[in-house]
């Protein structure tokens, strides 16, 4: 696998050091699982955030800290969690960490029809995370044109789409901001399968596309 796009470093930095929402973190743990440059990244990122974490002067805490700490965790503590970590499956297209989420092959996976040549399924995450979702559009279709409303990483398990920033195939990273408007189009001879993980809803262009939104749902 020839892998031409990446998370940017900012996006590996804030995965080594636990910040980035949790659908955003298995996008990242998906894509470096199999590729070898980022993993050795977000190693080296991890060892500059220990190096600071030793070397930074201690500081004091309130008395209360304890208590504070406990409190919070017991306010958020009835918050539901349906997120189910299962057995990987045999699945050459999912990366370990996507294939224990779905616990199923993509061929398995029950689409939810969205539009002509488009469907998706929702992976949870918890909640306030963000949401997590595989998209298979056909050959030949294009995404009506959109921007974002914060971070969206997507990832390319099969087939390929090219858009005004390149065109990503098996592996590739999207990595988009709320500054990115764009409207893929599907250029392999097989269904495009990505993986998205978004922080706030789509925000479509044009009138097809804002009544588009409702059945969309992303």
């Amino acid at each position: 696998m020839s892998i031409h796009h990446h998370p940017d470093d900012a996006t590996l930095t804030a995965y080594a050091a636990g910040t980035l929402s949790e659908a955003l973190s298995v996008t990242v743990a998906t894509h470096v699982a199999i590729c070898p440059r980022c993993r050795a990244r977000v190693r080296t990122a991890e060892a500059v955030g220990g190096t600071l974490l030793r070397e930074a002067e201690p500081v004091a805490i309130g008395a209360d800290a304890l208590a504070r700490a406990m409190a919070r965790i017991e306010s958020s503590a009835g918050a539901p969690i349906d997120v189910i970590e299962r057995p990987a499956v045999a699945d050459k297209r999912l990366p370990a960490p996507l294939a224990r989420r779905l616990g199923t092959s993509l061929d398995d996976i029950r689409w939810r029809w969205i539009a002509p040549g488009v469907r998706s399924h929702d992976i949870a995450v918890s909640p306030d995370s963000g949401s997590l979702f595989l998209l298979r559009i056909a050959p030949g279709k294009t995404m009506p044109e959109h921007g974002h409303g914060g971070a969206e990483l997507t990832m390319i398990l099969d087939g390929s789409y090219s858009d005004v920033t390149g065109r990503y195939g098996p592996g590739d990273v999207a990595d988009l901001d709320e500054e990115i408007e764009h409207a893929p189009k599907v250029d392999s001879d097989i269904d495009c399968i990505c993986l998205i993980a978004t922080e706030a809803p789509t925000r479509f262009k044009g009138v097809i596309g804002r009544l588009l939104q409702p059945y969309f749902g992303i």
